[in-house]
């Protein structure tokens, strides 16, 4: 488990066994990889267990990724840091290093943090809902869509009371009830005018009063004369008032049709729009209530924290903790090139310096073989165009001058096709000897390669 860490740290085993001093910083930083992991992965599993609602296993598994991508990350930032001299450099290599840690450090942190407050949360979160609620009936109410329903039903109730009274009782009618009115209240003022001018002479005839005397003397007929015209008067009144009787009862019945055909349609209207406000805001409710995931939850915290100071400083020490968990190896890392070289470093250096030479030299060698296997090439189809030149040139001499038969020189042998032509001819010998001390020559350079991988 050892040697599993230090590798997850970065170390190489092979150097680990020159200079074991180093295993042990490697261990822990392989510790510290595999801490931060673990926290990404519950942080993780939090998150999408709040946010998506899935499962638990399935938020474990999702949990489980992350973290392998946590650890990948934090391993590749150990590993990119090497060791610098320059104070500068180490500053500018830390500085991005160190900020992608913190974004790293946050993002793992949130989840953990609400998860540690989650009661506090989920009481805050019912008055957060509550509000929500309210806020969105006022907007609702506020809506054009909605904007005369007010009014609307307002309307509906006259309309109902107007039915209800015979269309009495419609505002409308108010000048011609005041009309009416006014008329019965002449017509009344009449007939007790009439009454009291009647009793008058009445009075005077029976001697009761005025003069005393009884009889229908002078003063009986002028009263009795009064009572008479009276009667006129009350009969136009008595006109009048029917004829204001007969507009109101006219104007009602006009005033109940109207009320009757109109409250079919306004109710109807709202209905429809109480219907669609109430459909609204259930739907609103219903999303409202189920509204537990990470921004909400967020906004809990934040307010408990500005209402709390006690929890505010809980939530930031707890956040910073959880920060400085996933920021440890980077800052490890980070202190360790401000101080000395190591000897697992300096090893390190050795060890690909040398490997780094070898390569050269390997790309060396190859390409002199290959250069000399070129001029062997060459030399060999020299050599083979010569002794077609020389073959030729004795043909012709052969054809120019005639021997004895007996002394005929005997032609060379024509050339066998495919014949290898580098294994005939002094110059293909001399060709391939430099060729073999050639590459003798370059195999034997002394290296500077460290004596282990020798």
């Amino acid at each position: 488990m050892g040697n599993a860490l230090a590798v997850l740290a970065g170390a190489r085993t092979d150097l680990l066994e020159v200079a074991p001093g180093a295993r042990a910083r490697f261990v822990a930083l392989g510790g510290v990889l595999l801490s931060t992991g673990g926290l990404a992965l519950v942080s993780a599993a939090f998150a999408v267990h709040m946010a998506l609602g899935a499962p638990w296993i399935v938020a474990l598994l999702v949990g489980l990724g992350w973290g392998t991508v946590i650890v990948n990350l934090d391993r590749m930032l150990l590993v990119g840091m090497a060791h610098d001299a320059s104070v500068k450099r180490n500053v500018l290599l830390a500085v991005p290093r160190v900020g992608l840690g913190l974004v790293l450090g946050i993002v793992i942190a949130t989840p953990l943090t609400l998860q540690v407050f989650h009661r506090e949360i989920d009481t805050e979160i019912v008055t957060l809902q509550a509000e929500a609620a309210d806020a969105y009936q006022q907007g609702l109410e506020a809506d054009a869509r909605f904007a005369g329903l007010p009014d609307l039903r307002e309307k509906v109730t006259t309309e109902q009371a107007i039915v209800a009274s015979g269309g009495h009782d419609d505002p409308a009618l108010a000048t011609v009830q005041a009309t009416l009115a006014a008329e019965q209240a002449a017509y009344e003022q009449a007939v007790a005018t009439q009454q009291k001018l009647n009793a008058r002479a009445q009075c005077e005839m029976d001697g009761t009063c005025g003069t005393g005397d009884a009889g229908d003397g002078a003063v009986y007929q002028s009263a009795r004369s009064s009572a008479e015209a009276q009667t006129g008067v009350v009969a136009a009144a008595k006109a009048r008032l029917d004829a204001a009787a007969a507009a109101a009862k006219s104007a009602e019945a006009r005033s109940l049709a109207q009320a009757q055909g109109d409250l079919e349609t306004d109710q109807a209207t709202v209905a429809k729009l109480s219907a669609e406000q109430d459909r609204l805001q259930a739907a609103f409710d219903a999303t409202n209530e189920n509204n537990g995931g990470i921004l909400i939850r967020l906004e809990a915290l934040s307010r408990l924290s500005d209402e709390s100071a006690t929890l505010g400083m809980a939530h930031t020490m707890l956040s910073l903790l959880f920060m400085c968990i996933e920021l440890l190896p980077v800052l490890m890392k980070v202190l360790l090139n401000f101080g000395p070289k190591s000897v697992y470093e300096e090893l390190s250096e050795i060890r690909d310096s040398g490997d780094l030479d070898i390569e050269k030299m390997q790309q060396d060698t190859r390409r002199e073989v290959e250069e000399a296997q070129n001029e062997l090439l060459i030399m060999a189809e020299r050599d083979r165009i010569e002794r077609q030149k020389q073959a030729l040139l004795a043909r012709r001499r052969r054809a120019v001058v005639p021997q004895p038969e007996a002394e005929a020189t005997p032609e060379p042998a024509p050339e066998t096709p495919g014949r290898r032509i580098w294994d005939t001819g002094p110059i293909v010998g001399l060709a391939r000897e430099a060729a073999v001390r050639t590459v003798r020559s370059v195999t034997r350079r002394p290296s500077n390669r460290v004596p282990e991988r020798v």
